[in-house]
């Protein structure tokens, strides 16, 4: 049986978004690239907020800073062993059951691929906070997968549920050297599905779920933030 940690009544530091050199005209024009891969009924069904985070470019420099607090955990026994196993390739999943603690994500242009670079910051009550990079790139079959290093990546399906934002896990990929290779389905962790929900007067919701076919769901965790725009 998982532990489940929730808190919902938590005050939230403000965020600020860091815009580092002057802006130009391409970045005027906005990052469009997240909402090529939606129908355009489903990016309708956005709110303007969620539009307008995710059509923020971040080119040049600029930063995306998002400063919040941990408000749910969950994690049977198989979600706990997968989580310190997968620390031998960098950590992707979170370590800590610690909730109304702080949380800070980043957002940053991956000059390499010219994706995005996602940090994301969890503190905890015994030691140095845990710090997950992966990055979003626009590639592969569903246009769109988040890379953790060590040549490993996932592909990200995305849709509109409800005016929440989704993405689903769609396969995972191995690259050595030239070759890049599909994992098979026994050696996924299962299946991943991350949210992002508006909650108004520029809070949202950041939700990670991994449920797996034999293990149940191995972790759950959400997280609210602000944003403040200057």
């Amino acid at each position: 049986m998982g532990l489940a940690k929730t808190r919902h009544d938590t005050q939230l530091p403000r965020c600020v978004e860091v815009d580092l050199p002057a802006k130009n005209i391409s970045e005027e024009l906005g990052d469009l690239r997240f909402r090529a891969l939606l129908p355009d009924n489903e990016w309708e069904e956005l709110l303007l907020d969620v539009q307008r985070r995710f059509t923020k470019r971040l080119a040049g420099g600029r930063t995306a800073v998002y400063v919040g607090r941990i408000t749910q955990f969950q994690a049977n026994m198989a979600g706990r062993l997968l989580s310190q196993m997968l620390r031998l390739i960098g950590g992707p999943l979170p370590l800590f059951d610690d909730i109304d603690v702080p949380s800070v994500v980043t957002v940053t242009e991956d000059v390499e691929t010219a994706g995005q670079i996602w940090t994301r910051l969890y503190a905890n009550r015994t030691g140095f906070p845990q710090v997950i990079h992966s990055s979003k790139r626009f590639a592969g079959p569903t246009g769109l997968e988040e890379y953790i290093g060590f040549g490993i990546s996932m592909g990200l399906r995305v849709s509109v549920e409800d005016q929440v934002l989704t993405f689903r896990s769609a396969g995972n990929h191995v690259r050595l050297g030239p070759l890049r290779l599909r994992l098979p389905r026994w050696l996924e962790p299962g299946a991943l599905t991350v949210i992002h929900r508006d909650e108004g007067e520029q809070t949202f919701v950041f939700g990670l779920l991994l449920k797996h076919p034999l293990f149940g769901r191995l972790v759950r965790q959400e997280g609210l933030y602000r944003e403040e725009l200057l």
